[in-house]
């Protein structure tokens, strides 16, 4: 595991830049002459274009109450441009990105421009070959799930191959390799993987017949890094890192009338890494997750742990890079993505170290015309989220680290989270939506510092149609907790006036310890396929999470401008 420096071998970095800058202008080329040739084709050769435009921009102003940066730029901005052709036996597309000077909280890294996404991709009725850069997941992403996330500034794409196959009904396989994108570039390891879905309810015709659904599926994964010079303490040893990295995943999901159950199991190899402390014990991951629903009732239990499961393509990372960079695989967060702002003020991160994480929900809607119910129905959700440390020992560098009894807890409760929803339609015309949360948020774990968070958490949002064209949507809410900056109340309004204008105003105020305002003005206009934005905003530090993944958002103050169109 530890070799002396004097038993070092050289190594020769492998760079992708070059390749993959005659990758985008063979795709491009590609693309556009198969967007010239492809009116000439024989008549049923249907081909459609699509695409996108997107472009945030701030222009930001100094305040030093909420400590905002200092910019010395007039204008911030995350713009994007797709185009994507298809056709019964060929795609192709590319993506251009500008983020020359990116939004206030993403990473330095993340500044320039080009077109880092492009593919061709040729398919027909039982395969498909991608040549390019591709996003795709495995099972619940374990061991793999490459994807794009433009809140988190995350994109950490594929390029290279990827050949899908489906030899007969129920058989459904996958094989790819390629070098991961990070940023403006592509880390020197390669990544390779195949996996194997089986729909046995397609061969084994009892399962047809008692309308069961009986899946099976297998994956392996696996990272080709050359070494790296990382030292120990004593400066006299140097790491011994393996080349290869393997992981496997294997999963089970069976349906039957209302139940749905996926169980899965997921195990790496060892990975040493900056991330985990460059300790060489496997990581683990294990999950359960059971779900019930017929008409008017929902339950979903679920289960998960996981252990030192952090698997990235490149094992040294810069000591100011953010957390969310050159992942390979996904651990997501078994706790519920409030979208309410006081509810999301404290989100929950996932420790890829390892967590024993549970979720149970439960929804129920009562009939109308009952005690309950009443006119027009009520619904009633409740979700309870619990994440805790696992059990560790000693642990060391260069060694495995430590151990772990599977089923004991550790000692830290990561995140808890009790809520409890009310919707109900009171008239024609009013709906209203209550929810009471009750929140423990480890804010030492989760940011690095700031201790145990104990909250409370109150909102009604009520909705009122005036006629067709105008309705006008509220929201109170207040967070009250003794610790970190104490008490906070956010209110919003926001008028829609059919078909095109919105018009939203809000203010987050703090208003157990600081006295600061954060408000929100926004006018939105929408005809057709074009949405335009403009706003005046001061929003306060904190972190943008989706999934478990989050990003840390520094406070900022200004105008905006945003402007999406789809074709």
């Amino acid at each position: 595991m530890i070799t002396r420096l004097t038993d070092r071998m050289n190594t020769f970095p492998f760079s992708s830049h070059l390749i993959a800058h005659r990758c985008v202008l063979s795709v491009v080329a590609l693309s556009l002459s198969f967007a010239a040739v492809a009116q000439d084709n024989e008549e049923g050769n249907k081909v459609v274009v699509s695409g996108s435009i997107q472009s945030d921009i701030l222009f930001p102003q100094n305040d030093d109450k909420i400590g905002t940066e200092d910019y010395s730029e007039w204008g911030l901005t995350n713009s994007f441009a797709e185009v994507n052709i298809t056709s019964n036996e060929l795609d192709a597309g590319v993506r251009f990105e500008y983020l020359d000077h990116p939004l206030p909280g993403f990473h330095k890294d993340y500044a320039g421009w080009g077109v880092p996404f492009f593919y061709v991709k040729g398919h027909n009725k039982n395969t498909e070959l991608t040549l390019g850069t591709f996003y795709e997941q495995f099972g619940s992403g374990f061991i793999l799930r490459t994807y794009e996330e433009r809140s988190l500034g995350i994109d950490n794409s594929l390029l290279g191959g990827r050949l899908k196959y489906s030899p007969t009904q129920g058989v459904n396989l996958t094989a790819l390799i390629g070098k991961q994108r990070r940023y403006w570039g592509w880390n020197d390891s390669w990544v390779g993987g195949a996996d194997m879905e089986l729909s046995l309810d397609q061969w084994i015709r009892p399962l047809q017949t008692s309308n069961t659904y009986l899946t099976l599926g297998a994956s392996y994964v696996t990272k080709s890094e050359s070494d790296d010079e990382v030292l120990l303490h004593d400066a006299t040893h140097r790491y011994n890192f393996p080349e290869y990295v393997g992981a496997y995943d294997l999963r089970l999901r069976l349906q039957k009338g209302g139940w749905n159950v996926l169980a899965e199991y997921a195990r790496k190899g060892q990975d040493p890494s900056q991330s985990n402390g460059y300790i060489y014990r496997k990581g683990y991951v294990a999950m359960l997750s059971t779900s019930y629903s017929q008409s008017g009732m929902s339950l979903l239990l679920q289960a998960k742990r996981s252990d030192n499961m952090s698997y990235r393509s490149r094992r040294t990372m810069p000591s100011a890079d953010p957390d969310n960079s050159s992942y390979i695989n996904h651990l997501p967060a078994f706790t519920m993505e409030h979208t309410y702002a006081l509810a999301a003020h404290y989100p929950y991160a996932t420790n890829p170290d390892g967590e024993w994480a549970y979720q149970a929900e439960m929804g129920y809607t009562f009939k109308r015309h009952t005690l309950l119910g009443g006119k027009y129905g009520t619904k009633v959700k409740a979700n309870f989220s619990y994440v805790r440390a696992i059990n560790q020992n000693i642990h060391e560098d260069g060694t495995n680290g430590y151990g772990s009894a599977f089923w004991k807890w550790g000692n830290d409760r990561y995140y808890q989270d009790l809520n409890i929803q009310v919707e109900k339609k009171v008239s024609r015309d009013f709906k209203l939506n209550l929810m009471y949360m009750n929140q423990f948020y480890n804010k030492t774990v989760v940011e690095g510092k700031g201790g145990m968070i104990h909250s409370n958490i109150f909102v009604a949002e009520g909705k009122y149609r005036f006629n067709n064209k105008l309705t006008l949507r509220g929201e109170a809410q207040y967070l009250t907790t003794a610790q970190d900056e104490h008490d906070w109340a956010f209110g919003l309004l926001e008028l829609s006036v059919l078909p095109h204008l919105m018009f939203t105003v809000s203010d987050e105020w703090n208003c157990g310890a600081t006295d600061l305002h954060y408000y929100n003005g926004y006018v939105t206009y929408t005809t057709g396929a074009h949405r335009i934005q403009l706003g005046y905003v001061r929003n306060r530090a904190g972190y943008n999470c989706s999934g478990g993944v989050c990003r840390y958002v520094p406070a900022s103050k200004g105008a905006t401008i945003s402007y999406n169109y789809n074709f």
